[in-house]
């Protein structure tokens, strides 16, 4: 885990990567390590633009406090590549279709 993140956002990377998606894990506080460890983007529809490492991701904040499974899975994967995983956290399996239906493959966007 990288040593120059404060304890808070070691603390959400922990909550992240942990097994359990009820970990209640607020939107604040994964907002803050994005930011720590990338670059944020709002746009003007309310959708931010992160970008950690050479992947950039579009997350959709959530209407309430608490981030939902589906962008934990997400965030889980996208800071695994950057190599921000914790030593012990479970190999993520990226199980989405590579086949965009137009004859394009590539890298899920």
């Amino acid at each position: 885990m990288p040593e120059h993140l404060s304890s808070h956002h070691r603390d959400t990377l922990r909550k992240i990567f942990s097994h359990s998606s009820s970990a209640n894990i607020e939107w604040r506080e994964v907002l803050s390590l994005l930011r720590a460890v990338g670059t944020v983007q709002e746009r003007h529809n309310g959708k931010l633009d992160v970008t950690i490492g050479p992947e950039t991701e579009v997350l959709t904040p959530p209407h309430g406090k608490d981030v939902g499974e589906p962008m934990l899975v997400d965030l889980r994967r996208m800071l695994t590549e950057a190599g921000l995983a914790p030593d012990d956290a479970p190999a993520v399996d990226d199980q989405r279709s590579r086949d965009h239906g137009d004859s394009r493959w590539g890298e899920p966007a």
